[in-house]
């Protein structure tokens, strides 16, 4: 039994710890098949970057794992069908988190659900070369599946001038009520390593960290004991806090490197990978398996059978609560973890995507009335980033977007700590969302024509 010295564990500054976590609801539920849907929604665009071209025609016959979205300029991701059966359309249909509409592949389910010719081919790993492993993980469309989907591929497509030396694997799952990636960690650990071994020989890198937040000791231990004989992958144990599993906290916890919000992990010669990317890139390099499915945590007082369950990706979340069991009574659905996750409108439209961790279902929830700043300064001290969050939401209220931009309000991540802290209930978080929007919107109609292109 490991002894946990707190003064020992890794941490960052700032940062908030949730009273109530929510992780008992599904951290003992192991990974459940969802059942197939009758229909999937494949949005073009699942990552950062730009959308992809359909490349499949209404009246289309597909299988499971062929590509019908392909990636159109360097950062960008293969999109592929999560099931087999007839394309019946090709729609704009709302993304989820952003509400932007974007082009959809409709695919409504046959009986058949076999893999596409060329995809489940098993690989001796051992052989394969770095270009190759880079290849196959940008032709199975793997993103970053923290949350954040950036191409995995460019991620690995590293400047001449910027070497690294160590690997990060996020394994903190700081998010309340999220487990997908605790389930992954504890059914999927060889894997998990694999995926990060293929991903340090892509880039020629020869040390790995992986954080493991102290609420998970019994990953930690699983980890630890994998890796005894490889003295370059070290696992660090680190404080239950939130934003944990950020890049930047990250890194500054487990390599106690800094740098700016703007920045790159690779300026400090570190890239970050989420354990479920790296999971996602073992399936694609070892048995060309593209990226059609993951696990998503459906949880919260809202659902009577909490549960981790393997979706495809597409999958209508209304299905996933129907499954789980949703209670008649709900009033808010999140999308994602309940720190940086985005409330539904409209549940009958929301479809699963790459970057689902989460789909929250809570009853009984309450209207936040917002007061003005009182000036205790909490927003502040919790503050990962070092930032004004008070004095942010007052110009962006005011719309003083330039004073807002003189403060850093850029370098916002929007993790949400103090909007969670703040005693006056203010919207921090939503004001600075809004500065930031309107002050992309005012550089654009600035930019040349030259420039919008």
């Amino acid at each position: 039994m490991i002894t946990l010295v707190k003064s020992k564990l890794k941490t960052f500054v700032g940062g908030i710890h949730p009273v109530e976590d929510g992780k008992s609801l599904t951290k003992d539920r192991k990974e459940v098949l969802a059942p197939l849907p009758k229909i999937v929604y494949l949005l073009m665009s699942q990552h950062i970057g730009a959308p992809c071209k359909p490349i499949v025609k209404k009246g289309d016959y597909v299988t499971k794992g062929q590509l019908v979205g392909e990636s159109q300029g360097f950062i960008s991701a293969n999109v592929h069908a999560s099931i087999s059966g007839k394309v019946t359309d090709i729609v704009s249909w709302p993304h989820p988190v952003t509400g932007i509409k974007s082009p959809s592949v409709i695919i409504e389910r046959t009986d058949e659900d076999s893999w596409t010719e060329g995809t489940n081919v098993e690989t001796d790993i051992d052989l394969i070369s770095s270009d190759e492993i880079k290849q196959r993980i940008q032709s199975a469309g793997v993103v970053g599946l923290g949350g954040a989907t950036f191409p995995t591929h460019v991620k690995l497509t590293l400047p001449k001038d910027r070497p690294i030396d160590t690997v990060v694997m996020n394994g903190a799952e700081c998010e309340p009520y999220l487990t997908c990636d605790y389930r992954l960690m504890l059914d999927r650990s060889r894997e998990i390593i694999q995926g990060l071994k293929l991903i340090m020989k892509c880039i020629g890198c020869k040390k790995a960290h992986i954080g493991i937040e102290a609420n998970k000791e019994d990953i930690y231990t699983l980890f630890r004991d994998i890796l005894s004989d490889e003295p370059d992958i070290k696992v660090d144990l680190m404080e239950v806090k939130y934003p944990q599993g950020a890049e930047h906290q990250l890194i500054k916890a487990l390599l106690n490197r800094e740098f700016k919000p703007t920045q790159l992990p690779l300026e400090v010669g570190a890239i970050v990978i989420n354990v479920g990317t790296a999971f996602a890139v073992y399936e694609a390099v070892k048995f060309k398996r593209p990226l059609i499915q993951r696990i998503v945590t459906v949880t919260g007082n809202g659902v009577e059978n909490p549960q981790n369950f393997l979706v495809r990706l597409g999958t209508p979340i209304k299905h996933l609560l129907e499954e789980a069991r949703v209670v008649s009574n709900i009033d808010k659905i999140i999308f994602g973890g309940p720190m940086m996750g985005i409330a539904q409108g409209n549940i009958d439209t929301a479809v699963t995507i790459k970057g689902t961790g989460g789909i929250l279902a809570f009853k009984g929830t309450q209207q936040r009335n917002s007061h003005a700043c009182i000036r205790c300064g909490r927003c502040i001290d919790s503050c990962p980033y070092g930032l004004n969050p008070s004095i942010l939401s007052i110009q962006s209220e005011a719309k003083e977007f330039n004073l807002a931009l003189e403060n850093n309000v850029m370098e916002c991540k929007e993790c949400g700590c103090c909007t969670y802290i703040c005693p006056a209930k203010r919207p921090i978080v939503h004001l600075i969302k809004f500065a930031k929007a309107e002050i992309a919107k005012q550089k654009a109609q600035k930019a040349t024509p030259v420039e919008r292109k």
